[in-house]
């Protein structure tokens, strides 16, 4: 039994030694893999942003980099009225105060870099407490990606689910 915890514990001590290279490698790694966080981009071509979004409807997940620190991420995203949003839930849960780091940045730095398709757009987020906007945009991330009893008014007034508009730097 002490050889077998012995090994068990060599073991278990390899794969946490592993992760913890992996997400330290993944700080200076060209953008996010999935749902690790990644280092700044490094690659794409700046490009002025689009007056419409819709081009963005259908598509499942798209690349974001934060400014301060400089760290890139894979966000969810919904098309309403042409425009961009980004949404961020789970926001007053014990999980979600450690999963969900990136709302915090863009409390002290709302500018971002949204790369598309090898296209680098220098934008900023633009928080949404309430609204006209707040229940159709909750209801397209219903649509598509089943976030159930998350798309209310009640949701992002409480502090919840965090919501932003992709807006011009300008």
């Amino acid at each position: 039994m002490k050889r077998f915890l012995k090994w068990f514990g060599i073991i278990v001590g390899v794969l946490v030694l592993a992760i913890a290279l992996l997400l330290f490698g993944m700080r200076f790694h060209d953008g996010p893999l999935e749902i690790l966080s990644g280092g700044p981009f490094k690659t794409g071509e700046l490009a002025t942003a689009p007056a419409d979004w819709s081009f963005l409807t259908e598509r499942s997940t798209l690349e974001f980099q934060t400014m301060d620190p400089a760290q890139s991420r894979t966000v969810w995203l919904a098309v309403h009225d042409r425009r961009l949003f980004l949404v961020s839930g789970y926001m007053t849960t014990g999980y979600g105060a450690i999963w969900k780091q990136w709302p915090h940045y863009i409390e002290n730095d709302d500018r971002i870099i949204l790369r598309i398709d090898g296209k680098l757009y220098q934008q900023r987020l633009q928080r949404i407490l309430s609204g006209a906007d707040v229940v159709p945009v909750l209801s397209e991330f219903s649509r598509k990606y089943g976030a159930g009893d998350a798309a209310s008014d009640a949701a992002v007034s409480s502090g919840y689910t965090w919501m932003y508009e992709v807006v011009s730097r300008d």
